[in-house]
């Protein structure tokens, strides 16, 4: 074939079309293992802040222009808690998103770190179990906790949540992560929707999310 502009432009638009469609197919094949290990960590991550449920149904709420989503899980028609996804953006290394666990009376069953890019050993010490920030919480009311301004606050800034060793702004991250969720959760089980708090979407079934518990 004689080397032209023409046979050359054609060239290179065959490649890029093959590679193109090769791209294509590759997200095709990928998209469906993702989407499962998405349900599936989304799925344990409800395990692990709720006690047994058959259902839940969705709300998404902007809370100082972030998304936070609240779960209703029920059984047997009977709601048993509130797993709530939270984000703080105040993080040392990034964002931290929260998943956090609430009885119907309010009282915190449990809290999974679903995110969180802090220092190794010292903020990532969150997602230990047992950690200060969650003994700090865990299976109390958080209203009858010391609040600053209405809201949880590490001791540091008045408040009565201890925080990790080394770690504040870290734990500052984790508590206002947890406040939010809070106030979804309010807004939520209530059916008050807070001053500052914009519905964001309708109420939806998620029935992927099947019975389950909270993990010890």
């Amino acid at each position: 074939m004689k080397s032209t502009l023409l046979n050359m432009t054609a060239v290179l638009f065959g490649i890029t079309l093959i590679a193109s469609a090769g791209v294509g197919v590759v997200n095709m094949i990928t998209l469906e293992p993702i989407a499962q290990a998405e349900l599936a960590a989304k799925t344990e991550a409800l395990n692990g802040v709720l006690p047994a449920f058959d259902e839940t149904l969705s709300d998404e709420l902007t809370i100082d222009d972030m998304i936070v989503t609240v779960h209703t899980a029920s059984l047997d028609g009977m709601t048993v808690g509130y797993a709530v996804e939270a984000i703080s953006k105040q993080g040392f290394g990034g964002p931290v998103s929260l998943m956090v666990g609430f009885t119907p009376a309010g009282e915190v069953i449990n809290v999974n770190v679903l995110k969180q890019t802090e220092t190794p050993g010292l903020g990532t010490k969150m997602a230990d179990e047992g950690n200060p920030l969650i003994n700090s919480i865990k299976g109390q009311q958080l209203e009858q906790k010391k609040l600053v301004g209405g809201k949880l606050a590490v001791t540091k800034d008045g408040g009565d949540v201890d925080a990790l060793t080394a770690a504040t702004i870290s734990s500052r991250a984790y508590v206002d992560a947890i406040n939010r969720a809070w106030m979804a959760f309010k807004s939520v089980s209530t059916g008050e929707m807070p001053a500052d708090t914009v519905s964001g979407a309708t109420r939806t079934s998620e029935p992927e999310a099947q019975e389950g518990g909270q993990n010890e």
